[in-house]
């Protein structure tokens, strides 16, 4: 059902390309598309949920596609900043850094499976405040990268991606921890 939240889920998901191709060989202006857009898939994330919930028009198709949407533009980000150079040449992930990178999209794809798992046993593991404050600080971590891009010549703004990035992989690791314990309480 083709609802506006649904609408804007997929506007997500079909806005990926786009950010993706910003992100290819970007120069300071493509960067500071990316953020731009990349801030706008944000916007849409609240609203969709918050419009769903609002008018009573929370549908399986949106809660299905909704977390879809959010890993696809993270795991897509993320390997484009550990794939794109800024203009003095390292990526904007980098060295050490991308170990947080990995710990994130691991993460994602081992609570997805853990949950596909779960939905076929009937149950459900909630979303936990903590899980909250990680995906904050891993879309402020991205924007910020994304953002340090478009100001290379400000430093302070891609130290506050890797920071930000570390304390959500930080996070990560606990909630990963969390669900994962939750889930096999589920297991033979």
């Amino acid at each position: 059902m083709l609802t506006l939240p649904n609408i804007l889920t997929l506007s997500r998901i079909f806005a990926v390309p786009l950010l993706v191709f910003l992100l290819w060989s970007p120069n300071w202006f493509d960067y500071a598309l990316a953020f731009v857009l990349y801030c706008l898939m944000g916007i849409t994330d609240y609203f969709d949920g918050y419009l769903a919930r609002a008018k009573g028009t929370v549908s399986r198709l949106g809660i299905f596609l909704d977390p879809i949407a959010d890993k696809i533009m993270i795991a897509a980000v993320i390997v484009m900043l550990i794939f794109t150079r800024k203009p003095g040449g390292e990526p904007l992930i980098y060295g050490v850094h991308v170990i947080a990178a990995l710990i994130i999209l691991l993460r994602e794809i081992t609570v997805s499976g853990l949950r596909e798992f779960l939905a076929g046993l009937q149950v459900s593991i909630p979303v936990s405040q903590l899980a909250k404050w990680k995906t904050t600080f891993q879309l402020v971590a991205l924007g910020a990268l994304i953002l340090g891009g478009a100001l290379h010549q400000w430093q302070w703004v891609h130290n506050v991606g890797l920071v930000s990035l570390w304390l959500a992989a930080l996070l990560t690791l606990i909630t990963g921890w969390d669900y994962l314990r939750a889930g096999l309480r589920h297991m033979d």
